[in-house]
């Protein structure tokens, strides 16, 4: 069964070989058999893999980060604070974000037509994550972001194997 984990904010736990969907602003990082699955829109999913450690995990983040300064607890929504939690993981394995490879997906504008003001959360979030990825060192080995399409992102973590599907764009309708 599914829970929340009380070590952590949006951190979930599960018993081996169970599947984890992850829900914005949520994240996950084991060495057990779980497969982590998600779905994008704008949002990001980066995913960890230490090919020799064979461990690894995976965020899911909404937005680049929060407007105002954290009260002292990191929240997963944004992207800053989702891989500083899980850089506190791999410390503590005794490992170095350096030997981990990274997967970086999402960012897409999934509704390119329909907004008359442009924010641009699916752009400002992919610039926020090859920042982060450069400041922590991760090895990054794939890329797909931008686009209008969402995606199905999931992380086996029994052999770090990533495997990625877009859906249909979506497009304005005309009535």
């Amino acid at each position: 069964m599914l829970e929340l984990d009380s070590k952590g904010p949006a951190r979930l736990k599960h018993h081996s070989g169970e599947k984890v969907f992850l829900l914005p602003g949520q994240w996950y990082f084991g060495r057990t058999g779980a497969t982590v699955k998600t779905l994008l829109g704008s949002c990001i999913a980066i995913t960890l893999w230490h090919p020799h450690r064979r461990m690894g995990g995976m965020c899911h983040f909404l937005l680049p980060k929060r407007p105002r300064l954290p009260d002292g607890s990191l929240d997963g929504r944004f992207g800053e604070e989702a891989v500083e939690l899980l850089a506190r993981e791999i410390k503590k394995t005794g490992t170095k974000t350096q030997d981990y490879e990274v997967h970086l997906y999402g960012g897409a504008d999934t509704m390119p037509d329909q907004a008359k003001v442009k924010f641009n959360i699916g752009e400002r979030n992919v610039e926020k994550a090859w920042e982060i990825i450069d400041q922590y060192g991760f090895q990054l080995q794939c890329v797909d972001v931008g686009g209008n399409e969402p995606r199905n992102v999931t992380i086996d973590l029994t052999n770090g194997q990533v495997v990625l599907k877009r859906g249909n764009p979506h497009t304005a309708r005309k009535g």
